[in-house]
C-alpha cells in the first residue's frame, strides 16, 4: 500500500493536519476496491484530488477518468451529457452522442457538486449505481456500463434530503465510504507551508523572486477564517506575487488584499462545523468497540479468576484476599452455597458457557460504581455507549436480531435480553 508521504509528493498535496492525513488514509484504503465514495468539504478545499488518487491506485487506472461538474451543466442538457442521446431525440440533436457514463466504461467518473443534480437525473444515477444500467435520451434500449463513481459536494446533503432536493436512497448508495476534507481555518499550521509552496510556484511561473512573510503576517493569515479556503489563499498569493515589488509581506500589506471582518457567504451553504466533525463518528464507534472488547477480555479474566477461587477450598485465602476481591469483583455480601452470580451477567459480551454451577465458596455480590464515574459526563457512560452501539447495530441490520448479534459478537438470546433490559 502506498504511503501518505508518497501520495502527497506525487499529487503535490501540502500539509500535516491530522484530518487531512485521515482523509488520505481512507482514500488509499478504498482505492483498490469498487466502493462508491462521497467526498465532503467546503468549496476550495481540494476535493478534486481524492478521485484522482482513487483512480490512480485502482485496477481501473489504465481506463478513462472523467471529471464532471454537475453544477455547471444546465438542467435541460445534463441527462444528455451524462447518459448520451439518440439522433433526433430533441431539437438540435443532429447526431447520436455517447454520454460520460458510456465513454468512461471500465474507468472512473467523478461527479463534482453532485448535490446540484436535478431529481430526475438522480433517479437515473441511482439505477447505474444499483445495476450498471442506463438508457440514452430518446432511446428505449437498455445499456450496461462498468464504472466506478466518486461524488463530491460542498452542501449538507442531509439538509437537502429534508428539503426534498436530494434522494435519500441515492445518498446512501453514494455514501458507502465518506471522506471529509477539512476547511483551511481548521488547518492553521498548514497555512505557512501552503504560502511557501504557492509563492515558489508563482516565482517559477512569472520568473520573479518568491515572497516571504513577516511574523505578524503569519499570525494574521492564521487568524483569518478563509471562506474561500485554499483556492482563495492561492489567488491572493498570485495577486501579490505579480503586483508587489517588495518580496517581504507584512500584515499591513496583507490587509490590502484580505479585508478584515469580511462576512463569509460560503459558510451557510457549505458543510457546517458540526456536520464536518461527523467524519469522526466511525472512528468514535471504533474506539467504543475497542472499549467493549477490553471489557469482554476483562470479564473473561474475572470469570477465570472466579473459577480458580471456586476450586480453592481454603476459607483463609478468601478472607485474606477479601479486600482485593471487593475491588475487582464488587462488594462481597456473604459466602453462599448457591451458584455465583457471574460478573459478566450484565455485560453485552456475556460468556455463553460460563454458567456452570460453582461450589460452596462462590459469592453473591453487588457492583461498586467508582467515584470517577460521577465526575465523567453522562455521554461517556459505558452503559450509554453500549445502548448506542446496540441501537446502531440494529439500525444497520434493519432490526434483524440474528445479524445484529453476529456483528456484536454475542448470542441472539443475550441480545434479546439487552433489548428488553434497555427498552430498545
Amino acid at each position: 500500500m502506498e504511503s501518505i508521504h508518497n501520495i502527497k509528493k506525487k499529487f503535490s498535496i501540502i500539509g500535516n493536519d491530522y484530518a487531512l492525513h485521515r482523509a488520505l488514509e481512507k482514500t488509499i484504503q478504498v482505492a483498490p476496491t469498487d466502493i462508491s465514495v462521497l467526498v465532503l468539504g467546503e468549496s476550495g478545499v481540494g476535493k478534486e484530488f481524492i478521485p484522482k488518487i482513487i483512480h490512480q491506485f485502482s485496477y481501473r487506472k489504465h481506463h478513462s477518468y472523467i471529471a464532471v461538474n454537475c453544477g455547471a451543466i444546465p438542467e435541460g442538457t445534463i441527462d444528455s451529457e451524462l447518459f448520451g442521446h439518440e439522433k433526433g431525440s430533441f431539437t438540435g440533436a443532429t447526431n447520436m452522442r455517447k454520454g460520460y457514463f458510456e465513454g468512461a466504461n471500465g474507468g472512473t467518473i467523478f461527479l463534482d457538486e453532485v448535490g446540484e443534480l436535478p431529481l430526475t437525473t438522480q433517479v437515473r444515477l441511482l439505477r447505474i449505481l444499483e445495476t450498471g444500467e442506463f438508457i440514452k435520451v430518446g432511446s428505449s434500449k437498455i445499456q450496461k456500463t462498468n464504472i466506478r463513481i466518486v461524488a463530491a459536494t460542498n452542501l449538507n446533503l442531509l439538509e437537502s434530503i429534508q428539503k426534498g432536493k436530494f434522494r435519500e436512497d441515492l445518498y446512501y448508495r453514494l455514501n458507502t465510504v465518506q471522506i471529509n476534507l477539512p476547511p483551511l481555518r481548521f488547518r492553521k499550521n498548514d497555512i505557512k507551508l501552503l504560502f511557501k509552496k504557492f509563492s515558489n510556484d508563482f516565482s517559477d511561473k512569472y520568473h520573479i523572486p518568491s515572497m516571504k512573510l513577516t511574523e505578524d503576517a503569519i499570525i494574521y493569515l492564521e487568524k483569518y477564517p478563509w471562506p474561500g479556503n485554499i483556492r482563495q489563499l492561492k489567488n491572493i498569493i498570485e495577486q501579490m506575487s505579480v503586483i508587489e515589488k517588495k518580496r517581504e509581506i507584512s500584515s499591513e500589506k496583507l490587509k490590502e488584499y484580505i479585508p478584515e471582518n469580511i462576512p463569509s457567504l460560503s459558510f451557510p451553504n457549505s458543510i457546517n462545523n458540526e456536520y464536518f466533525f461527523q467524519n469522526f463518528s466511525n472512528e468514535r464507534d471504533f474506539l467504543y468497540k475497542i472499549l467493549f472488547d477490553m471489557k469482554k477480555s476483562l470479564n473473561h479474566l474475572k470469570n477465570l479468576t472466579l473459577q480458580l477461587i471456586k476450586n480453592n477450598n481454603d476459607n483463609k485465602f478468601i478472607k485474606k484476599n477479601q479486600e482485593l476481591m471487593e475491588k475487582v469483583f464488587g462488594k462481597i455480601i456473604k459466602p453462599s452455597n448457591n451458584s455465583i452470580k457471574s460478573i459478566v451477567k450484565d455485560s453485552i459480551f456475556q460468556l455463553e458457557n460460563s454458567s456452570k454451577p460453582l461450589s460452596k465458596y462462590d459469592f453473591d455480590y453487588e457492583e461498586i460504581e467508582e467515584d470517577i464515574s460521577k465526575k465523567e459526563s453522562n455521554s461517556f457512560s459505558l452503559q450509554k455507549k453500549e445502548i448506542e452501539f446496540i441501537k446502531k447495530a440494529l439500525k444497520k441490520n434493519n432490526g434483524k436480531r440474528k445479524k445484529t448479534s453476529i456483528e456484536l459478537g454475542i448470542s441472539e438470546r443475550t441480545l434479546y435480553r439487552k433489548i428488553k433490559q434497555y427498552g430498545l
